[in-house]
């Protein structure tokens, strides 16, 4: 059933509120995972030269930003949370832009990487096309997207307060090859463990075109 603009608008205001009211226990519970291997799959395949211009799509309270910013990357945030949005300010490691995932306003090829940790699960199937046409127009042609998503069997709805769709591999890489994107790899994660505790896909696409 084809979701109506006041749908869209209530999955938005709700997953928003549901982050925005549990920010602080977000940050505590988040702050150690180690992305590492998601941040290195990112860096390896981006041709341009250092430092990188990265998009942190869904940068939450502004953890891997920290991050890029060590390493000496041009960094900026992005997350449609006003608390996360606030808090990865407060990191003061570069901009960070308040803009929901359904109307995102990105420039043209300004970045060589989108790091979208997390994030990407949010949006409605209906809207996944636009949105991944739009982060091939912010990245440089033959940038980097990273993504990282809680995998499944393509349902889609309600869970724990937030709105996500769960894709298996097939799926997801006809989303990313219809919106321009070639694959470079993909895994599961966490490492080292078997499928069935693995929940989450991984994977790296060029911007082709």
């Amino acid at each position: 059933m084809k979701l109506t603009p006041q749908d869209l608008e209530k999955i938005s205001d709700l997953t928003l509120e549901h982050y925005n009211r549990n920010a602080a226990d977000f940050h505590a519970g988040t702050h150690h995972h180690d992305v590492s291997q998601n941040i290195a799959a990112l860096l390896q395949y981006i041709e341009s030269e250092a430092p990188f211009t990265i998009l942190d799509l869904g940068c939450g309270p502004g953890r891997d930003l920290q991050v890029f910013a060590e390493l000496g990357h041009i960094a900026v945030g992005l997350d449609g949370a006003a608390r996360f949005a606030d808090m990865a300010r407060a990191h003061g490691r570069g901009e960070v832009w308040q803009q929901d995932f359904l109307k995102l306003d990105l420039p043209e090829q300004r970045f060589d990487g989108v790091f979208a940790n997390a994030a990407l699960f949010h949006v409605p199937s209906q809207e996944l096309p636009r949105v991944l046409r739009e982060l091939h127009a912010t990245l440089k042609p033959r940038g980097v997207l990273f993504s990282s998503n809680p995998h499944g069997h393509n349902e889609e709805g309600w869970n724990r307060g937030r709105y996500g769709a769960f894709y298996d591999l097939e799926t997801w890489r006809r989303y990313l090859s219809a919106a321009g994107f070639e694959e470079l790899t993909h895994y599961y994660r966490p490492t080292g463990l078997a499928r069935a505790q693995q929940p989450w896909l991984a994977s790296v696409w060029r911007r082709m075109g």
